[in-house]
Order: C-alpha cells, then sequence, then structure tokens
C-alpha cells in the first residue's frame, strides 16, 4: 500500500535509535533481559522543585491552549537562562518555545529551506538532522571526521563543503552521538570560514550543554559576527531528565524567530502548558542544581572507558561531554562471529543485541559507518554487566 503514501514519507528514514529501543522492548516482551543502551534519555528522576511547580500549575487551573511561541514568563526565563549561561542577549520577540527541540529543529528546516539548499552536517550527527532537512526539500551534505580528529571538523574541511548551495549547517556541541565538545578556539576557527559566506545561517543543537566535563560551555551566537546569522537550539530533556515533557526552545534573529512562531501555528500551536509552568522553574534555578546528574555520568564515562578497553579491537576516544561513547568496531568487518558474518556497525550492532543482549544503535544512522553509539545514560550495574556480556560476546 505504500504506492498510496506521499514519496515524502516513502522516503523518510525510520529514527535508527527508536527502532532499535522497539526491537529491544519487543525482545524483553518475549522474555530477553536486554540491556538498553539504545537511546539518549537520563535515567535520573525529575528534580523535586520541577514536580512541585506542575502540580502547582494543575492546582492553579492551568489548562488552557498556551500563546504559540510560549507564555510570558517562560520566554523571560529562557531569556535570562540565555544570558546567565551563554552570554546572549534575546528579546521575547526573538524567543519561540516548541514541543521539543526537535520541533524548534523540523521548525527551523521549514522555514529557511528551498528545494536543493545545501545542509552540511559535520558527521557523526543527530540522527534526525538529516531526514528534517529532506523533508523540507534540502539537500544533506556529510561533512566526514574521523575518531583521530575527537570527530571534530577542521575549518578546511568546512571551506571544502561549502558550494553556491549551501543554505545551513547543523552541528551539536557537546555532540550526539560522539561526545564531542568544541573549544572556543575551534568554534571562532570555523566562524572565521563561515563570515566569508553571509547566507549560511548556522543551527547551533545545545540541548547538552551543561552535561560538559570540558570546561565552558561556548556558543557560535557569542561572536558578535556571527550573532545575527546564528539559531541556537536548547531545551530541557537532557539537563533536567525531562524528556517526556516535550519542551524545547531557540533564540535567534528576530525574523527567524517570527516565522518558526508561523509554522508552528499551523502546526501543533503552543507547547503543553503544565510542562511550560515547569519549565520556568527549572530554568530559574542555576546549573548547579543539577551537577549531581553531571558528576554521576563523568563516573560512568570513566567506567565504560575502562571497560571498553578492556575489550579487544575496539578503538575509543574520551568524550567530552553528553552520555555516549562513539567507539570505532570496523576492525570486526569481514569476520563470522558464532555463525553471524559482520560487514557493518549496523551488523556488528544486531549482533550485540542477539548474542550480548545488549541493544545499542549502528553508527551509519549518524553518517558513520564505523562506529557504533553507546550511550551510558544507565546505572553503573547495568553498564558492568553490558560490557561484560559484550566481551564475552565477541571472545569466546
Amino acid at each position: 500500500m505504500d504506492n498510496k503514501l506521499s514519496n515524502r514519507i516513502n522516503e523518510m528514514a525510520v529514527s535508527a535509535t527508536l527502532a532499535m529501543a522497539a526491537k529491544a522492548r519487543e525482545l524483553k516482551e518475549a522474555g530477553e533481559n536486554i540491556i538498553g543502551l539504545s537511546l539518549g534519555e537520563p535515567d535520573f528522576t525529575i528534580p523535586q522543585f520541577v514536580k512541585d511547580a506542575a502540580i502547582k500549575a494543575v492546582n492553579d487551573d492551568f489548562h488552557s491552549y498556551t500563546p504559540v511561541d510560549g507564555y510570558g514568563d517562560l520566554k523571560q526565563a529562557i531569556i535570562t537562562k540565555f544570558k546567565r549561561d551563554n552570554g546572549l542577549d534575546y528579546k521575547p520577540s526573538q524567543i519561540v518555545v516548541s514541543t521539543g527541540a526537535k520541533q524548534s529543529l523540523y521548525n527551523l528546516a521549514q522555514v529557511l529551506l528551498n528545494p536543493g539548499d545545501e545542509v552540511l552536517l559535520p558527521a557523526p550527527y543527530w540522527v534526525s538532522y538529516a531526514d528534517i532537512s529532506k523533508v523540507a526539500g534540502g539537500v544533506p551534505v556529510e561533512i566526514k571526521t574521523s575518531i583521530e580528529n575527537d570527530f571534530k571538523v577542521t575549518p578546511q574541511e568546512l571551506e571544502a563543503a561549502i558550494t553556491p548551495k549551501t543554505k545551513m549547517i547543523i552541528y551539536s556541541s557537546p555532540c550526539n552521538p560522539s561526545g564531542s565538545v568544541y573549544s572556543k578556539k575551534e568554534l571562532r576557527a570555523l566562524a572565521d570560514v563561515l563570515v566569508k559566506y553571509p547566507n549560511i545561517i548556522v543551527v547551533s543543537d545545545e540541548i547538552y550543554e551543561h552535561i560538559n566535563f570540558a570546561g565552558d560551555h561556548v556558543s557560535m551566537a557569542k561572536f558578535e559576527d556571527m550573532y545575527d546569522r546564528t539559531v541556537t537550539v536548547n531545551g530541557v530533556s537532557k539537563a533536567f531528565s525531562m524528556t517526556g515533557w516535550r519542551i524545547g526552545f531557540i533564540g535567534g534573529p528576530e525574523y527567524i524567530a517570527r516565522a518558526c512562531n508561523k509554522m508552528q501555528g499551523q502546526v501543533t500551536s503552543g507547547a503543553n502548558c503544565i510542562a511550560q509552568k515547569a519549565t520556568v522553574i527549572a530554568l530559574e534555578n542555576p546549573p548547579s542544581k543539577i551537577q549531581y546528574m553531571v558528576d554521576a555520568f563523568k563516573n560512568r564515562r570513566a567506567l565504560i572507558l575502562e571497560l571498553l578497553s578492556e575489550i579487544p579491537d575496539i578503538k575509543t576516544n574520551e568524550p567530552e561531554g553528553a552520555f555516549y561513547v562513539f567507539p570505532d568496531i570496523s576492525t570486526y568487518f569481514g569476520r563470522t562471529l558464532r555463525g553471524t558474518k559482520i560487514n557493518t556497525a549496523t551488523d556488528f550492532s544486531l549482533y550485540l543485541l542477539e548474542h550480548a543482549k545488549v541493544a545499542t544503535v549502528t553508527g551509519e544512522a549518524f553518517g558513520d559507518d564505523n562506529c557504533i553509539r553507546i550511550s551510558y545514560a544507565a546505572s553503573e550495574n547495568d553498564i558492568k554487566t553490558a560490557m561484560a556480556q559484550i566481551k564475552e560476546a565477541l571472545t569466546s
């Protein structure tokens, strides 16, 4: 029946992270003991002060449609957050609240891209960047990086990828899936290239901003010559463990914010009222309030890197943020393990699911054919058990 569906949906890839999570759930329901290290979801509970704010909003009878671009007090909280954490000055007219940062990215692609416009994606990149660009008529252009360079694009690689059709670049720092964090010096070097091409819009995905082990977080929009052409995307899913509350937001040029408001008004309208009120309180609190999560993730990073180093032929680097490792497993290509031929990262990831009972995600979904993504947003016990099972499945 696919011939009755649009070309748009038939050509769209299924989210690899969600597909692996669904497959892991199916196996669990069938009685398999699967350890899920595929989803990018903190395993912490929501801070109590956020829960209390949501309960208060319910008791205060918030239930009506919200302004398309967000409640005024939430926009003010976002403005305060941008100034406090990033040194960025925005007006309310430059802020749009959406149903998750994913919708923020979708809005941006819809309002900025025309058919044939090229979108630069330093690879590896988050799985949805490419298809969000495609559904808007854009053409994703991957800029390959390497584990030897900590998966960071260089100014030379960036400039080599730019053509007259380039309209946008989307990147994340800290990066999903690699955990790489661009320093101020590295971002400035990329900005020095981009200033020569004033028609290119920069979309800076900073959803993992606070899960940063490298030092101060740096926003591209902080550079004066990039402020008017950079859109900063953020939200509360990762730092506050509020994934299911679906609140994301942008700060950017006013004309882009107006366009996103217009687009959203025809699609979903305003985000959930209770979640918005809870987010006000979340953002008004300093990042120190969630430092305990960051400290736990840092300890888990050390643990998983130590355990991965004990598994033969897996190459790792040290990620500086987020809660993922992105090991190169290409040494296993061409081998046969327990009767299974491993030719690709997808083969490797599926092998781990079947024989190690651990769910990961193929790097092919992120634009890197040699790697897999492993989330360490899991308990230390699960990490230890998962790594032991992976080691046994690869070495027995």
